[in-house]
């Protein structure tokens, strides 16, 4: 079995040493073994967990939820329910954010025509100084 130093790990994921005893700290990582002169020792399945917290984070997953997530990870089949719901929240979460991001976009883009248009002042400076 091959162990990994924390610097091999912050190469092959990109997380930081900091973030890596974080994760520990928190409970997200369990208790990463150690050398005799206390060096953490990583294994294939703690780079595994890694990449799956990883992964969440890509998917809007706060750090609570993928504690959550990681837990049904263990025994899926019995948290396939929780995690169809847990999905299903997040799915809403991300329909409204993208609807108010198109709304944003919408309003960018009538600003910087009116802008366009305009000989004296600036719509889009007195448009965020209105509000």
């Amino acid at each position: 079995m091959k162990l990994y130093r924390i610097g091999d790990i912050t190469n092959l994921t990109g997380l930081s040493a900091d973030t890596l005893r974080y994760y520990e700290k928190i409970g997200l990582l369990p208790r990463v073994s150690r050398s005799v002169s206390g060096i953490r020792q990583y294994e294939e399945r703690d780079i595994s967990r890694l990449r799956f917290i990883q992964r969440a984070q890509k998917m809007n997953f706060s750090l609570a939820e993928i504690g959550d997530l990681l837990k049904m990870r263990e025994n899926p089949q019995h948290a396939r329910d929780e995690v169809r719901q847990l999905a299903s929240d997040k799915l809403a979460e991300v329909e409204e954010r993208v609807n108010e991001l198109d709304t944003l976009r919408k309003e960018l883009q009538l600003l910087l025509n009116l802008c366009r248009a305009s000989e004296d002042g600036c719509p889009i400076i007195e448009k965020i100084d209105s509000k």
